[in-house]
């Protein structure tokens, strides 16, 4: 049998000179204050294209890769000196070692710097890096005429990192609620928040964060699938099959009413892989925004409203041990 068409990986990459891409506007050069010249990875092309550059920075990528390589620097040297200036051990622990955020007698204050201050410095240069590369997007989609999706996507992202970081430490009153810079310890973060409020499992808002992570990383995949299922008969020039419907369009159309009985358009994929990717840090930053300023426990908050089933009373009346007095007893 002759051997089937198959192109996870490319065979043959046709290499010639370096794409500057598009003319750009008088007075815009085409790599504009560039750092690197274009150059070619063969591996790369196995997948994709083999052309990695020219990278634009600009004045905000500069400044962007700046503070973001201080506040990684900050945070690794006090991660250093807590194993006493140790490479060996640095390495041997760094799953483990964290930056922690203040203590919650200080409040919303400036704490000493070995006492959570290290943590309100780094996070102020990682979010000002951040931002300051959300605006290098925005700016690099603007000049090369395109729409900004990338960038608003970006910032569904960003929201997230700031409730984590800034929102939510603010509206509770102290930067303690906020999360330490750490592999294991933000993981650790992560349990003991969803203990403290009663199950982030019964938070509306996170179940439907993670309906839209799961969502999003199913239609990536049918979408990629798809695409390369039908490439032998032009599937990959999607923009000439949005504008004049070809036989890789009526193949995927139909492959997914048979096996769905409903199927997206070419261009319509990317609204709803767009939409469900960007739905996801939104609702999950609402979820987490609302733990602590407005919902005690989730699980309570669940049963009251009819969302969960009460627990058989087996210990009896369960308490939400935020409203039990320091004995521990009602």
């Amino acid at each position: 049998m002759p051997m089937q068409y198959q192109n996870l990986f490319t065979r043959v990459q046709a290499v010639g000179p370096a794409h500057l891409g598009v003319p750009l506007p008088e007075g815009q050069s085409n790599v504009p204050r560039s750092w690197t010249e274009p150059w070619f990875i063969h591996l790369m092309g196995r997948l994709g294209n083999a052309q990695l550059g020219p990278i634009y920075l600009g004045g905000l990528g500069v400044a962007s890769l700046i503070l973001g390589t201080l506040a990684i620097n900050i945070m690794g040297f006090n991660m250093l000196a807590q194993v006493n200036w140790s490479p060996i051990e640095f390495v041997r622990q760094l799953p483990w070692l964290a930056l922690e955020p203040p203590k919650p007698e200080y409040g919303l204050r400036l704490p000493p710097m070995n006492e959570g201050g290290w943590w309100l410095f780094a996070g102020g240069l990682l979010t000002t890096s951040i931002l300051l590369w959300w605006a290098r997007t925005y700016r690099r989609a603007r000049q090369l005429g395109m729409g900004t999706h990338v960038a608003w996507a970006f910032a569904g992202a960003i929201w997230l990192f700031l409730v984590l970081g800034f929102f939510r430490p603010i509206a509770m009153g102290s930067w303690s609620e906020g999360v330490p810079f750490g592999i294991f310890p933000h993981l650790d973060w992560t349990a003991a928040f969803s203990l403290r409020y009663g199950n982030l499992f019964y938070n509306p808002f996170h179940a439907l964060s993670i309906a839209f992570l799961y969502g999003s990383t199913l239609l990536f995949a049918m979408h990629g699938a798809t695409i390369l299922a039908v490439s032998r008969y032009g599937g990959d020039r999607e923009i000439d099959q949005i504008l004049d419907r070809g036989t890789a369009t009526e193949r995927a159309a139909l492959f997914w009413r048979w096996t769905m009985g409903w199927n997206a358009t070419m261009e319509s994929i990317h609204r709803w892989a767009w939409w469900f990717a960007v739905l996801c840090p939104l609702a999950g930053g609402i979820g987490i925004l609302l733990s602590g300023t407005v919902v005690d426990n989730w699980y309570l908050w669940s049963v009251k409203h009819g969302v969960a089933p009460a627990y058989p009373n087996v210990f009896g009346t369960v308490f939400d041990p935020a409203t039990l007095p320091a004995g521990g007893k009602p």
